[in-house]
């Protein structure tokens, strides 16, 4: 499995018993969703590799208390500690209305209600405090926080997101 076809679902923080069991930090709002998975993706250097789950629970808001088969020993899962762990892209829960992931926005074109056809988004920025739009507008880099008073609609059949940003904020980067 490549890294590019998959989403981070988390990372394994720490060890849970003397039997194997870790525990994986979630990266979601919604961690009910990833209760009964049959298996994961655990990133080792650059390499996804396949874990298989033998039984899975909540654990603490966020967290899921996991045993994979093949890992029944605190020196297997130390093995696994502090490792990424991602899914599939076909996985995720299909979103509509405005509500979108990161990744399948990239493409789309910006459409501003006052200053009109922005550009097209290149990459989320989100290391920020708020994450970012990044637009290329004929080689000029436009940054729009991704505020949700700000988005307006998100057409996902013409690859559009309309927003609607402060007067001058566009300017400000052309």
């Amino acid at each position: 499995m490549r890294k590019e076809d998959c989403f981070y679902l988390g990372k394994i923080v720490t060890k849970y018993s003397f039997k194997g069991e870790v525990v994986i930090k979630l990266d979601t709002d919604e961690p009910e969703l990833y209760k009964e998975m049959e298996s994961v993706y655990v990133e080792f250097g650059s390499n996804l590799v396949p874990f298989f789950i033998d039984k899975s629970s909540l654990h603490k808001g966020n967290q899921l208390r996991v045993q994979f088969e093949d890992v029944y020993s605190e020196e297997e899962a130390d093995t696994i500690l502090k490792c990424n762990v991602y899914l599939p892209v076909t996985m995720l829960p299909k979103l509509t209305g405005d509500k979108f992931y990161y990744h399948e926005v990239i493409g789309f074109t910006v459409v501003d209600a006052n200053f009109g056809e922005v550009g097209t988004i290149v990459h989320i920025n989100d290391k920020a405090a708020q994450p970012l739009f990044e637009i290329d507008r004929e080689g000029n880099e436009i940054f729009i926080p991704m505020v949700d008073d700000f988005i307006k609609k998100v057409d996902r059949d013409n690859k559009t997101i309309q927003v609607s940003t402060p007067e001058g904020l566009i300017d400000l980067y052309l």
